[in-house]
């Protein structure tokens, strides 16, 4: 799943909160039932609702989900599903992408997490 880019500085175009206050989050190796894959008017592609012991379920990349030989599967890499709420004019800087979002860092401070890219322009700032 790499996906690294180098970092790009990116204008919030369009406010994003996010719908899952308690996020996916697993280590590799952890594992993962994988449910439904994601149907939607938005370029998402490659995402599955996925459950790991202990949490409550989120959207998975497909690029992490490795399929066992007896239909279980686990975690290819660590990985969390914690978005970023961000607002038009925010500047962000992006250093991955992946299946329509892109995960970012708020400029000058701490934070971190996915963005759908449709809400972000790269910003030559």
């Amino acid at each position: 799943m790499d996906a690294n880019i180098e970092p790009r500085q990116y204008l919030v175009i369009q406010d994003h909160t996010s719908e899952y206050p308690e996020p996916i989050t697993f280590e590799k190796g952890a594992p993962l039932t994988v449910g439904e894959k994601y149907e939607g008017p938005e370029d998402w592609d490659n995402w599955f609702f996925c459950e790991t012991p202990g949490q409550k379920g989120g959207w998975v990349p497909a690029q992490i989900i490795e399929t066992l030989k007896d239909k279980t599967a686990r975690a290819s890499q660590s990985y969390t599903a914690k978005e970023l709420n961000v607002r038009q004019g925010d500047l962000l800087v992006g250093s991955k992408i992946l299946n329509g979002w892109v995960w970012c860092n708020r400029s000058g401070r701490s934070e971190s997490g996915w963005v759908p890219l449709a809400c972000l322009q790269e910003s030559g700032q």
